[in-house]
């Protein structure tokens, strides 16, 4: 069969399991990995081995950074202990008795091969984490924590496997090894700052989308193969781009670039996401045809691969309780800090009162700096106090270790002489796939049952109306300033600018309203009304099309704008 053809009935066999799979109330990824097992052993289908470089120079960049571009920084910052924990420490255990599991059982393996394996099925795979773990309903920390550890674990496996396999030639001493792990950590997070800073900066001076959002697709790339051609970690630059780049795209990119680029990428990241977890039950018949030792066959390696995956759920259960209980201890530190805090932040406040004329020994700048990092610092002790992880949100923890096509990509880079190298590759296998429909397939029925719940609604409504109240205020200051003039020193007309200061307020009043359980108020039914006139508009539009009476340059123009407007009133609402 034809690979276009295949890779055209692939999309819209992706496409059709998205549709279907929230219905079915099941994850996509988990029915495309059986479509993809029940495809491959069909006679006429074709043998899938790609290689894996692949999967880990072309097609884990972007996933990783489309995925790190939507996680917020602060939100990273804030849970860099949980995450730093489970994707380096737990990777680095996981990998150590996974390795001694199987060096156990394969005597013909030295311990550096098996650890080189038990770094290949330790990390939950990123892709998996990012697909499943998301349209799972779960409260936004564990969502944070969950993305963050599949974002950086895969950095912290390849690293891993990099430096076993040198040391299975004995070309590497231990604190080699460790030299090695800490270089490419360093070097990775150094090069990724490096190009996610720049890149920002030159695209901040493009206004055309299409031209932005072209340098959007090569990021990933500048990041990853220059850390990968130092030896660094690819995969941590990638990452580091990625969070930079998402940080600064709301000062620095223009509202038109953000959109363009969030709807491109977010197309890139269904495709790519969804079309590895279809190759990954595709590439079961190569992998199969490939185990040909009878001293170690079909069935015994996936004996072998259910005993590994066992151990890593254990494992990972295990170092899950001691590390909530450290957060839920970092809970109540943070619960005792904060009347301390309130005081140092009244101290400073009663300062800047004062009037202490030429004595105030503090500059301006200097106590800026001082009242931002206190509100920063009690930002961060509410967050810790308010939204921790309790024994429920360990469990869903515990239970979310799903591997992916990343770890039968990183088993295929094995050595071609590694003993029991195809083996070891189904053995990977085995443990994504066990892990994928078995931990992936029960983590809602856990989350039900568990009685978890995501976001509340109408507390997000009502913090959104506070933040939008608080930045509107301060805006509508703008106009009050005297020195308030036009580009060309002329006074703006008051009557524009008591326009501007309601246009500027409408807003922060929809908001308020939206947050009452009353009957739609002013500015909800002007919302509609506007709607329903923008339909009536896009009619109209649509009929001065037919009529051939308007250019098409300007009606593409013209329905531009009325999206625009649409999809900015749509927001306001539940459309």
């Amino acid at each position: 069969m034809d690979y276009a053809i295949l890779g055209l009935l692939a999309i819209l066999v992706i496409v059709a399991v998205s549709a279907i799979a929230p219905k079915l109330g099941v994850a996509a990824p988990l029915l495309l990995v059986v479509i993809g097992l029940a495809a491959s052993l069909n006679p006429g289908m074709p043998e899938f081995d790609p290689p894996p470089e692949l999967i880990l120079a072309v097609v884990l960049p972007p996933i990783l950074y489309s995925a790190a571009v939507n996680v917020p920084l602060v939100d990273f910052r804030r849970n860099l202990k949980a995450i730093t924990a489970l994707s380096v420490v737990l990777v680095i255990v996981s990998a150590l008795v996974s390795g001694l599991l199987l060096y156990w059982l394969l005597p013909e393996l030295n311990l550096a091969a098996a650890i080189a394996l038990g770094a290949v099925i330790s990390p939950p795979d990123a892709v998996a984490a990012t697909s499943i773990g998301k349209r799972l309903g779960l409260p936004p920390r564990l969502v944070t924590v969950l993305e963050g550890e599949g974002l950086v674990n895969d950095a912290s496996a390849l690293v891993l496997l990099r430096s076993a396999v040198a040391a299975t030639a004995g070309t590497l001493s231990l604190w080699e090894v460790i030299g090695d792990f800490a270089f490419a950590v360093a070097a990775g997070i150094v090069v990724g700052a490096v190009i996610g800073y720049v890149t920002v900066w030159v695209r901040s001076k493009l206004t055309n989308p299409v031209l932005n959002t072209t340098i959007s697709f090569a990021v990933p790339f500048l990041a990853y193969i220059p850390a990968e051609e130092i030896n660094a970690s690819g995969v941590l630059a990638v990452v580091v781009a990625g969070l930079i780049t998402g940080h600064r795209s709301a000062q620095y990119f223009t509202a038109q670039n953000r959109i363009s680029e969030r709807m491109n990428w977010r197309t890139v990241q269904f495709v790519l996401e969804n079309g590895v977890f279809l190759l990954m039950g595709l590439e079961l018949k190569a992998l199969v045809d490939e185990v040909t030792d009878e001293h170690l066959g079909v069935l015994q390696a996936i004996g072998f691969g259910l005993l590994a995956t066992l151990l890593l759920v254990i494992v990972r259960i295990l170092y899950v309780i001691p590390l909530i209980a450290s957060l839920r201890r970092d809970a109540k530190r943070a619960e005792a800090r904060a009347p301390r805090m309130e005081i140092g932040r009244q101290r400073l406040t009663d300062y800047e009162a004062a009037d202490l004329g030429p004595n105030k020994r503090v500059s301006e700048r200097r106590l800026e700096r001082m009242r931002l990092f206190l509100t920063r610092r009690q930002a961060d002790l509410d967050f810790v106090r308010d939204e921790g992880l309790g024994w429920r949100g360990g469990a869903v923890l515990a239970w979310s270790g799903m591997r992916g096509v990343v770890t039968v990509a990183a088993a295929q880079s094995l050595p071609s002489d590694l003993p029991y190298r195809p083996q070891l590759i189904l053995i990977a296998f085995t443990v994504a796939i066990v892990t994928l429909l078995v931990q992936g397939g029960t983590l809602p029925l856990l989350i039900r049952r568990l009685k978890i719940v995501g976001t509340d609604a109408s507390a997000d409504r009502a913090e959104l109306a506070g933040l939008v109240d608080e930045i509107s205020a301060i805006a509508v200051e703008t106009l009050d300033n005297p020195e308030l003039a036009q580009e060309n020193g002329e006074p703006f007309d008051p009557e524009v600018i008591e326009r501007v200061r309601t246009d500027s307020l409408l807003l922060s009043l929809a908001m308020a309203e939206a947050v009452s359980d009353d009957a739609p108020g002013p500015h909800e039914q002007h919302r509609a009304l506007r709607l329903r006139v923008l339909r009536a508009e896009r009619a109209a539009m649509l009929d001065a099309r037919a009529t051939g009476s308007y250019s098409s340059r300007v009606l593409e123009r013209a329905q531009y704008l009325l999206d625009l407007e649409e999809s900015r009133l749509a927001q306001l609402g539940d459309e």
